[in-house]
């Protein structure tokens, strides 16, 4: 089980508070805690793969991490999400979903979203107003200029994670291009899946076509326009639209969101 030394003591707080009323098979478990004058500190179950971040940077790792892993990994991420926004006795935004925080368990399999520190419970009586939080490139804009925290800001980053995990590395700046014009970008999804893995079989092709379509689908910068995390997690658990290995080839950036 390891343990972290917390030195900032409202994160220290916000861990406990958050893992204690969460209890979801992909959120990770914290056993403990210790807290004196000098340091705070948090004990963790153990997860051998560590970070998602990390996986994806080591090419042999991330061949490993293959597409069924992907998918399972996006669908308890979803899973949890929607968890804590619409099933725990008062909605809870983590503010800092990205790579770093994901950890995968050896076999890179299971999914645990971690560190707490920055989470906030939702008051249905204030507009929840916020300093910013989270990782520059995943963290929602809203939150950035108008420093006002909802749900939809973890949809956001769901989906610059989403992105990252079938790309195989952060989307960057091809973000604001996609969402820029996506609806009419002949951008071949196949030329952006990370070309590392294998080629996608009919047996896993479909879901992957699922997750995409899934992750451009949050690329609105309005809150508003936003699909929710149930929504997306009730669309990864139906059975997805089956497509022929031709038609893989010729599916557009474009097409994934007008279909």
């Amino acid at each position: 089980m390891p343990s972290v030394e917390i030195s900032n003591q409202k994160a220290f707080t916000s861990e406990i508070q958050a893992l204690t009323e969460i209890k979801h098979h992909n959120i990770v478990k914290l056993y403990g805690f210790y807290s004196n004058s000098q340091f705070s500190m948090l004990v963790y179950e153990f997860f051998e793969g560590g970070s998602l971040d990390n996986i994806l940077k080591n090419d042999e790792q991330a061949i490993v991490f293959d597409w069924k892993k992907r998918v399972n990994v996006v669908k308890g991420v979803a899973n949890a999400l929607f968890h804590m926004h619409h099933c725990c006795s008062i909605p809870i935004v983590h503010r800092d979903i990205s790579s770093n925080n994901i950890l995968l368990g050896s076999d890179y399999e299971e999914a645990r979203i971690n560190d707490f520190g920055t989470a906030k419970f939702l008051n249905p009586n204030s507009n929840n107003m916020t300093t910013f939080a989270g990782t520059f490139g995943y963290a929602a804009l809203e939150i950035a200029f108008i420093m006002k925290v909802n749900e939809k800001c973890d949809v956001y980053s769901f989906r610059v994670l989403t992105l990252e995990i079938i790309m195989g590395t952060h989307p960057a700046k091809r973000i604001s291009s996609l969402a820029g014009n996506s609806i009419n970008n002949d951008l071949l999804l196949s030329d952006v899946l990370d070309s590392r893995l294998s080629p996608l079989t009919k047996s896993i092709l479909d879901d992957v076509i699922l997750v995409a379509k899934i992750a451009f689908s949050c690329l609105s910068d309005s809150p508003q326009s936003r699909p929710t995390m149930e929504q997306l997690s009730t669309q990864l658990a139906r059975t997805p639209k089956s497509h022929s290995e031709d038609q893989f080839h010729t599916i557009t950036i474009g097409q994934l969101m007008r279909d």
